[in-house]
């Protein structure tokens, strides 16, 4: 049974073609991963199908009476509500229908036989309903969830409006969740959840009943969950069985036969243009050149994809400060109040130091704490006299700074030519460069920001989840970059096999905690 149909759709921004001639479908039960490079449509696409774009052309027909989820990257939340509140969110249509129910019981106090026998059958279905959902069971639902994704850490009657944007994040998966639709449509739904919080979440999607399409750069995950592929790549929609693994397989076979019918086509178009330029002006082959002329001309030319510029990220080490980079005595991370024990560390020259441990738990106020943007509770930290660091900040308030702005703020005696060479490196084309940074998709922006450490020279590279939004190209330049690279390095990341061959020594921020875990 179909239960989404997406027919020839057509959408573009100004002269930026984003779907051509688009088709998919979604069967019931099917786990879809919607994939493709960093700015190639994928969030587009699934505005599109939720109603919050409308395409150019084309089609987009659900089946009747369909229930949707859907989790979007730039989702947010209304202030004054507790976490519990807006889960309970999830079953407001629920405690509508018990409405109706009591509405129906008060009417049968005076009405006709064949009125009662209409009204109780009414009731029936909507309790049969209420049964199935697990209505009666939603405090105990709420808080299986909230555990499986490390709201419970948090509290439930925790305010909204007092949450990190990952923390949020978190909340509105949990409620999309418990809304258990026909179809749950999730973007990024991995960027803010560490790996205990990844393993529930594959669970939960692995035994799930329902369909789902899900959009993630977060290859072993996706591999674990989906059946289905279709891939986004030069406003193309093509659509794979199977997982990740099999698509990228398929899709390098495909190109490669494509490469092989290419090269062949394009043999034979030299020959027979070779043939055409000795034999038109002679008479007795006049005719044979014209043939071969008519040929040609119907010829159904062959065009390779345009190959999509790949970044090549590299970082510039600043001169080598001395054996101890930054020394950390006794200090006691916290805001208000403390979130650790006292913590004696140093951080050395050369090292490159991975930070894990749950969300919420204190990561990034340990980087902010070391880098002396924030203060310790209590203890110290000193800084090498000639430590020169670039941070990537977890979180970074969208502007509507262009690309070439924001990095020409930083270094104002670079070039026009020099700044849009260096953005290029990245992987970013002339028109991400004159786009505010605000309507880039997270890839993109991640992509600038880390463009803005590269012209640094700095000792001490401090990566907050760089690999949030990052396509899987993005990742590898990454990965590759930060081996290479000569400094000091100290990365949180929530993807073990992205730090996992970086890495010479973890910290397990967990064992410093004053939480109970």
């Amino acid at each position: 049974m179909s239960i989404l149909n997406v027919e020839h759709v057509t959408h573009g921004f100004g002269a930026r073609q984003i779907l051509n001639d688009a088709s998919f479908r979604l069967l019931k039960g099917e786990h879809v991963g919607l994939v493709g490079a960093n700015g190639e449509g994928k969030s587009t696409f699934l505005n599109i199908i939720t109603g919050k774009l409308q395409p150019d052309e084309g089609k987009i027909e659900w089946c009747r009476h369909i229930t949707t989820g859907y989790l979007d990257q730039y989702s947010t939340l209304s202030k004054g509500k507790t976490i519990r509140d807006v889960l309970r969110e999830a079953f407001d249509h629920l405690s509508e229908l018990e409405a109706e129910m009591l509405t129906l019981y008060e009417k049968m106090s005076d009405c006709s036989e064949d009125e009662m026998n209409s009204l109780m059958e009414e009731v029936g279905e909507i309790q049969s309903i209420l049964d199935y959902s697990g209505y009666y069971t939603i405090d105990a639902k709420i808080s299986e969830y909230a555990n499986g994704l490390g709201l419970n850490e948090i509290g439930l009657d925790r305010d909204v409006a007092e949450l990190s944007g990952g923390q949020r994040a978190k909340v509105l998966l949990a409620k999309v969740l418990l809304e258990n639709p026909m179809i749950l449509i999730l973007d990024e739904p991995t960027n803010f959840l560490d790996e205990n919080h990844i393993r529930w979440l594959t669970n939960f999607l692995q035994n799930y009943e329902n369909a789902f399409i899900l959009v993630s750069h977060d290859v072993p995950f996706m591999n674990s969950v989906i059946n289905v592929v279709y891939h986004v790549e030069n406003a193309v929609m093509t659509r794979y069985t199977g997982d990740y693994d099999n698509f990228t397989r398929m899709y390098e076979l495909k190109k490669k036969q494509l490469e092989q019918a290419y090269e062949k086509q394009q043999k034979e178009i030299a020959d027979l243009e070779d043939f055409i330029a000795r034999n038109k002006a002679r008479v007795a082959t006049t005719n044979m050149a014209k043939s071969r002329q008519k040929k040609l001309d119907k010829m159904d030319k062959i065009t390779l994809m345009r190959e999509k510029p790949k970044p090549t990220f590299s970082f510039r080490k600043a001169r080598t400060p001395g054996r101890v980079v930054i020394d950390c005595k006794n200090v006691v991370l916290g805001y208000d109040e403390p979130l650790t024990k006292p913590i004696s560390v140093k951080v050395e020259n050369g090292q490159k130091i991975a930070i894990r441990g749950v969300n919420g738990i204190g990561k990034s106020t340990l980087l902010k704490t070391l880098l002396k943007i924030i203060p310790p509770i209590s203890g110290y930290v000193e800084h090498d006299q000639f430590v020169e660091y670039g941070y990537f900040e977890q979180e970074e308030e969208s502007t509507s700074k262009t690309a070439l702005d924001v990095i020409w703020e930083e270094y104002p005696s670079m070039t026009n030519a020099e700044v849009r060479a260096a953005l290029a490196q990245c992987g970013l084309t002339t028109e991400h460069i004159t786009s505010q940074m605000r309507v880039l998709s997270g890839g993109e922006n991640a992509k600038v920001r880390i463009c803005r450490i590269m012209l640094k020279e700095v000792n001490l590279l401090v990566l907050d989840e760089p690999t949030n939004h990052l396509d899987v190209d993005a990742k590898e330049s990454l990965k590759k970059a930060i081996k290479d690279y000569k400094g000091t390095v100290l990365i949180v990341s929530h993807e073990p096999e992205f730090y996992m061959d970086i890495a010479d020594n973890i910290w397990n921020i967990e064992e410093w905690s004053t939480k109970i875990i």
